[in-house]
């Protein structure tokens, strides 16, 4: 039987893929509770309580009260006071996410990681001989519950965009299907703040243009989001029809893992700058972990108050495993710069040359073609 010129039907949908997205709920607080039974039903924080310190995630009790990953601890604390911070082990999150991963394996070798507590799984191919995604994914979280004690959600769709959005839309411990003929309709009733790539930048300049729902950004024209977001239209364009071509890349690596900070007011004493360096750190660092990779090269970015941007790297000759010399490289390239003789409104560091202890994954033979 000769091959179909495309593997796209009419509407841009991959013809027959199914795609899971599976994401441990509330991941680094969950291991906490469950290593320590004292710890549960109370609002947890994985992060330092210290002045400067970032919650790396909160448990589910801890969101009822407003409290974020990447928030201040002392804006969470004061909107929880009962709060209980316990410092991060990410030693041990990896090791339950390579038991979560090996879990993966039973059923499909094309997996994509995206950090420590969620990933894609292409799961076209019925490997297991289950009969369906959607047993797939229950199996899959099943076994997570048997062998680690923690829950997961998966969003079970025909694509990475809309299984990353049903994935959230049940949780905690919870599963939501989406068939090709729904994906549109499942989009258009949704924020685009939910949206996959959507920052708080993008959504706030999509308010004011009129666009709040994936049916709002529908209802644009091509052009129109051409001239207002660029290169970036052609995926909006794709995303608020359900369509998303995207293929689920075994063992992707990102290219650089960081975070950067735009002040309110700008800074230019060393010692301010420095101190905002390390809250750059913070974050940074909880990115780097829950990646689970390593690298080689620190970029600092600093952005003055004319805009003028520059950009300061170094390499290593070993990989970067420490957040202390992650700290003291970007110290160093920040001193070099000094002093400044216009005041800065932006800082940033980044990781970059990634490496994980991942191998590489062939496709299976091909198998039987399954439903959702």
């Amino acid at each position: 039987m000769p091959a179909p010129l495309s593997p796209f039907d009419e509407t841009g949908r991959l013809d027959g893929r199914k795609i899971i997205h599976v994401d441990m709920d509330a991941f680094y607080a969950s291991v906490e509770q469950r290593d320590d039974p004292a710890l549960r039903g109370r609002p947890l924080a994985v992060g330092g309580s210290r002045a400067r310190g970032v919650v790396a995630a909160a448990s589910y009790e801890a969101r009822t009260f407003g409290v974020r990953s990447a928030m201040p601890s002392v804006t969470a604390l004061r909107k929880c006071p009962d709060l209980v911070f316990v410092p991060p082990r990410f030693d041990v999150y990896r090791e339950v996410s390579q038991q979560i991963r090996a879990i993966f394996a039973r059923y499909t070798d094309l997996i994509e990681p995206l950090s420590l507590d969620e990933a894609y799984l292409d799961v076209t191919e019925d490997q297991a001989a289950l009969g369906s995604a959607t047993a797939i994914a229950n199996a899959i979280r099943e076994a997570i519950r048997s062998e680690t004690g923690l829950t997961a959600s998966a969003g079970v769709s025909y694509n990475k965009f809309i299984a990353k959005l049903a994935s959230d839309q049940n949780k905690p411990d919870g599963i939501c299907i989406i068939p090709p003929a729904h994906g549109a309709t499942f989009v258009a009733g949704l924020p685009v703040k939910r949206f996959h790539g959507v920052g708080p930048v993008t959504a706030r300049k999509m308010e004011t243009l009129g666009i709040l729902t994936g049916q709002d950004l529908r209802d644009r024209p091509l052009d129109f989001l051409q001239r207002h977001f660029g290169s970036y239209a052609d995926y909006l364009y794709g995303a608020a029809r359900g369509i998303d071509h995207r293929p689920v890349r075994a063992h992707r690596i990102a290219k650089s893992v960081g975070a950067e900070r735009t002040f309110e007011s700008d800074l230019s004493d060393r010692e301010g700058l420095r101190s905002a360096l390390e809250r750059v750190v913070d974050a940074a660092w909880t990115r780097i972990e829950r990646s689970g990779v390593a690298g080689r090269t620190v970029t600092l970015k600093l952005r003055h108050s004319d805009f003028r941007t520059i950009t300061r790297a170094r390499s290593a000759h070993h990989p970067i495993r420490d957040r202390a010399e992650f700290l003291a490289v970007g110290l160093d390239l920040l001193d070099q710069q000094l002093p400044v003789t216009l005041g800065v409104r932006l800082l940033g560091l980044t990781l970059s040359g990634l490496s994980s202890d991942d191998d590489g994954a062939q496709s299976a033979p091909t198998q039987a073609e399954l439903p959702l």
